[in-house]
């Protein structure tokens, strides 16, 4: 198996992991999810902070989500079609803000490169490489912080330039919702590519559970009164 092939095995068995538990998973838990041993982690990953870092870059990772958007079949009403859309990007949101939201008990370091030869207390040598299941204290690292940036280790360079482009992603998101539009496109009031920047503008930002004595809204009920408004229409009325 490849380096890069070990590595998302390894991240793909530690994400619900990372989501359940943030930052105090264990490289050992880790390995038994993947079915290896704990040494094969450390092969392909430089400590467990660098697999943690990789968990967050894939579950912002919009590659997965755009697929599912680009499966859904297009002979299906517009409003299945929406509704479906939704759906996927709900599940999206929520898988990337369970791993995001465990982390953020994580040190202030996680997202630093780890400085050569390890990290250095104020009196004392470099601290070698963590053991499983240990966090890297962060009070005594005298690495220049360089926050929300990834670590040295193989392909995370490349992967956190493609998870973390906010713009690229909204945009791809943007063209799958308007691909999914396209074969109405005459029947809309508005051009379809307007129809599909507002349809992601307001369901990217979904995701708020109601409070209490909060009538529930459907997603089928909110795709219904996207396409069709709030008013009923005279003939409807009559």
């Amino acid at each position: 198996m490849s380096p890069e092939r070990r590595r998302e095995t390894i991240v793909q068995a530690a994400l619900p992991l990372v989501a359940e538990l943030g930052a105090a998973v264990t490289t050992a838990k880790i390995a038994r999810a993947a079915g290896i041993g704990e040494a094969t982690i450390f092969r392909v990953f430089d400590d467990k902070n660098a697999v943690l870092r990789a968990c967050i870059v894939a579950a912002m990772d919009p590659a997965p989500v755009l697929e599912e958007l680009r499966s859904i079949p297009l002979e299906q009403p517009i409003e299945a079609r929406l509704a479906e859309a939704v759906y996927a990007l709900e599940a999206h949101l929520s898988r990337m803000g369970a791993v995001v939201g465990a982390m953020s008990v994580a040190s202030g370091g996680l997202f630093r490169p780890r400085p050569p030869g390890g990290y250095r207390d104020d009196h004392g040598p470099a601290r070698p490489r963590p053991e499983s299941g240990d966090q890297v204290p962060d009070g005594g690292d005298q690495a220049p912080a360089r926050p929300r940036s990834v670590g040295d280790g193989p392909g995370e360079r490349q992967d956190h330039a493609a998870a973390f482009d906010r713009a690229a992603s909204t945009a791809a998101t943007r063209q799958a919702i308007l691909e999914l539009i396209e074969p109405d496109r005459d029947r809309l009031r508005l051009p379809a590519e307007a129809v599909a920047a507002a349809f992601t503008g307001l369901f990217m930002g979904r995701g708020r559970l109601p409070g209490a004595g909060e009538p529930e809204v459907t997603v089928e009920q909110l795709v219904d009164l996207f396409l069709h408004g709030a008013m009923v229409l005279s003939e409807d009325h009559d």
